[in-house]
């Protein structure tokens, strides 16, 4: 007899980063579902393989188009000044099961990025053939910790359920990672790197997050997941100049120094499962807000969204199971941050930065039981 509850509903649930595209940076922190530690009986019922559990989860992108608001600025690829990230991230996570209901998680970021741009170093006006330099950082990102729990017994429940999540994110990864900007052939400055390579944000942050599936048939199923960090903390100190002085703007409009923000993500969905395959397809926002829930909100950042179609497939092997998920941008918005807001007001001209973009990003995974 066929599993009831289908193996869509193990991934859908499973760890996924939070991870936007570009950047409005979103460091590796996302939901996780306890219930990939379980595997299912011939009457439908889920048995518990080990009390522990372990996941490899990796995403790419390449982010390249600049917008402000939901326009872009298509000048940019045009003229050859575009901003360029390579963003490649493994993240580890290890569950362990207390009982049915319960369980605590671990989940470490290692990173690796690469940025290449004229403006950082000789100038987007430059004519050098050399004025197009990398920077580049790699390390461990923001840890994190985290405890589940299931409202009711998924050992005795398979049709719905939800879990909900609380945890704690460290500031473990260097937010200050620094690399060389070259001002001409013969001459470079030493500092750190854009916001969006950061390894870290500099913050001590909290997570709450909630999961959720209703099993519509025997092959399909809905499924839902929301996640928040708050990042108390307003900035961490480190200087947006690269290696050189504030400009008198940078400091009067309070974007001189970097923000620490909250981010954001949510999902939903249908999949539809048969034999050891399940194929997904649904809805995925993620972003950074303008201002955080909790503490003050000024300093560099560039605050916006993603909203992207995901499709995903995954397969269901003996003793784990594997996933890849491409979500595609369809919607793409940098909005005002603080000290846009603060320039607007002091110069009575509206004023909006800029982000740049990738057209999608790429989630491949795998989970199993540590036996």
């Amino acid at each position: 007899m066929k599993r009831i509850l289908s193996i869509a509903i193990i991934f859908t649930l499973l760890h996924h980063t939070a991870s936007s595209q570009g950047c409005v940076a979103i460091r590796n922190n996302g939901a996780a579902c306890t219930m990939m530690g379980y595997h299912y009986d011939a009457d439908h019922k889920p048995v518990q393989a080990s009390p522990w559990n372990f996941a490899i989860n990796s995403r790419y992108f390449k982010s390249y188009k600049h917008f402000v608001g939901t326009e872009e600025q298509k000048e940019r690829v045009e003229a050859g000044t575009e901003v360029i990230n390579h963003s490649f991230s493994t993240e580890l996570g290890l569950t362990r099961q207390l009982g049915t209901r319960w369980s605590l998680a671990l989940f470490a970021p290692f990173i690796s990025n690469t940025r290449s741009s004229m403006y950082e170093h000789y100038g987007n006006t430059s004519k050098s053939p050399n004025a197009r330099r990398d920077t580049r950082s790699f390390g461990l990102g923001d840890v994190r910790v985290a405890a589940y729990y299931w409202l009711v017994d998924p050992a005795k429940l398979t049709k719905a359920n939800i879990q909900i999540g609380a945890g704690i994110k460290l500031p473990t990864g260097d937010y200050r990672y620094q690399d060389f900007f070259w001002r001409n052939d013969s001459s470079k400055v030493l500092g750190p790197v854009d916001q969006s390579i950061q390894l870290g944000d500099g913050g001590t942050g909290f997570t709450l997050e909630a999961n959720t599936y209703l099993n519509l048939s025997k092959h399909t199923s809905l499924y839902a997941n929301g996640f928040y960090l708050f990042n108390p903390r307003e900035q961490n100190g480190v200087s947006t100049a690269r290696g050189g002085v504030p400009a008198a703007s940078a400091i009067a409009y309070g974007s001189d120094v970097m923000s620490v923000p909250d981010q954001f993500m949510a999902r939903i969905g249908a999949s539809y499962a048969a034999e050891r395959f399940s194929l997904s397809g649904g809805m995925r926002i993620e972003g950074v807000p303008a201002k955080d829930v909790f503490g003050g909100s000024n300093g560099f950042r560039r605050p916006g969204y993603v909203l992207s179609a995901e499709p995903v497939v995954a397969y269901h092997a003996k003793a784990a199971l594997l996933y890849l998920s491409v979500p595609v941008a369809i919607v793409r918005d940098r909005i005002q941050s603080v000290p846009d807001k603060i320039r607007t007001e002091k110069t009575g001209v509206y004023a909006q930065g800029d982000a740049a973009f990738a057209d999608y990003t790429i989630n491949v995974g795998v989970s199993f039981p540590l036996r």
